[in-house]
């Protein structure tokens, strides 16, 4: 472990963050730990972490480095700068890791906000899902300055296997947009071939390991794939936390003048299902509006 950072806080304890925060402490990282639900510090307590009364209590601890993992934007600006947040009580030097996905324009914002207050800003987005987090073999997009980002890479080899440096503030947030459009128009096509083997009468099981070799092989087809089949909708990416990360994208988008027709018609699949109260269920849940559409069942 690179001795220079040793004392870490961690903010946001929800089924990415608390795994992540684990990994951490397992790797020999001295934890503070704040959530906004408080009894999610608990196991940590247990285990030798200190808990903070607020952001600003926790900064005011002196850690070197403060990790992110909570919902939205909104969400790291008050974290960062509401009045117990962060920068209220902060020492220069702090380097702040967010690992949330938030808009990468806002996030240009804050690193230049914090910079203001000697505080170095790393977005530091990932991707993996629940088992990732777990596992400890996290996808990491990162954007920063090369000397912190360097100083952090025995932390980011704790909760992840592939460490991407993509440039400045903000494009770490940018990848994991391409990165979820990648994921969901991948996922729709899991779905579409499950309907379509249903349909012409296969054994969807049997379609799945046999497509799972070439080139139609994936993550989302190997871990989604099975759970579809099984009726298995429990999150570990929720479908409304996957439409708040495509209204970055949407928003990003927009601005760019890009068309993404693939992703929108992915994002219908979900919202469809939110309407019908699965909201809280896993992506895979897609699925569900393949079923009422092609009145079929995937299982």
């Amino acid at each position: 472990m690179n001795e220079s950072i040793r004392q870490v806080g961690y903010i946001g304890l929800g089924i990415m963050g608390a795994a992540m925060a684990s990994n951490l402490a397992k790797a020999g990282f001295a934890l503070t730990v704040w959530n906004r639900t408080r009894s999610k510090c608990k196991p940590f307590a247990k285990q030798g972490a200190t808990v903070a009364d607020s952001p600003a209590d926790l900064a005011a601890k002196g850690p070197d480095v403060i990790c992110l993992n909570v919902t939205d934007t909104a969400d790291v600006e008050q974290v960062l700068f509401g009045d117990d947040g962060v920068v209220a009580g902060a020492k220069p030097g702090l380097i702040v890791v967010d690992h949330s996905t938030i808009s990468p324009m806002a996030t240009r914002e804050f690193a230049c906000k914090l910079a203001g207050h000697d505080i170095t800003l790393v977005d530091a987005p990932v991707s993996g899902g629940d088992v990732g987090a777990r596992e400890g073999t996290l996808s990491i997009m990162v954007g920063g300055p090369d000397d912190a980002v360097q100083r952090l890479q025995p932390m980011f080899e704790a909760v992840g296997k592939t460490i991407s440096h993509l440039g400045e503030s903000g494009t770490g947030q940018a990848c994991k947009a391409c990165n979820q459009i990648a994921v969901v128009c991948n996922l729709m096509g899991v779905c579409e071939a499950m309907a379509m083997a249903k349909k012409t009468g296969l054994d969807v099981s049997k379609m799945l390991e046999a497509i799972a070799g070439g080139a139609a092989g994936s993550w989302q087809l190997a871990n989604l794939g099975p759970r579809i089949a099984k009726g298995d909708f429990d999150p570990g990416f929720m479908i409304d936390l996957v439409l708040k990360d495509l209204g970055i994208v949407d928003d990003t988008a927009r601005q760019q003048r890009l068309p993404l027709a693939g992703t929108s018609t992915a994002e219908g699949y979900f919202r469809a299902v939110a309407a019908a109260g699965g909201g809280k269920l896993g992506t895979q849940a897609m699925a569900k509006a393949l079923e009422n559409l092609g009145a079929v069942d995937l299982k």
